[in-house]
């Protein structure tokens, strides 16, 4: 019924960049909340970002200004520009959205596959 789908993953050398990209698509009425989320082997899923439809952002401490979470409503689709990646970074990254849809009362959590992000030299 709904669809997360990032892109943007890959291998970056220390200090690079990439940008993540996801996309919703299905019957959606409205999505409060885009986020970013992140598991390396071995740890726990946290948080890395989220902005809310009104564009309020947060950001994990560990992002310390080097990544921007953006939004294009007219597409539903979030995007995270990292800057300055570490080999720290080095994760699955998850799209993330709370959504309501046209078909079932109250909003739900929604999740992407995944998009590996390798931070090496």
């Amino acid at each position: 019924q709904v669809q997360l789908v990032e892109s943007g993953g890959g291998l970056v050398q220390p200090g690079g960049s990439l940008r993540l990209s996801c996309a919703a698509s299905g019957s959606i009425f409205i999505i409060y909340v885009m986020g970013w989320y992140r598991q390396a082997p071995g740890k726990q899923r946290e948080l890395v970002a989220s902005i809310t439809s009104g564009g309020s952002r947060n950001y994990a401490d560990f992002v310390n200004g080097r990544f921007t979470i953006s939004r294009d409503n007219a597409k539903n689709t979030v995007y995270l520009q990292m800057n300055s990646l570490k080999p720290e970074d080095t994760a699955v990254y998850y799209c993330n959205a709370l959504i309501q849809t046209h078909a079932v009362a109250g909003e739900a959590d929604y999740w992407g596959q995944g998009t590996q992000v390798a931070v090496s030299s």
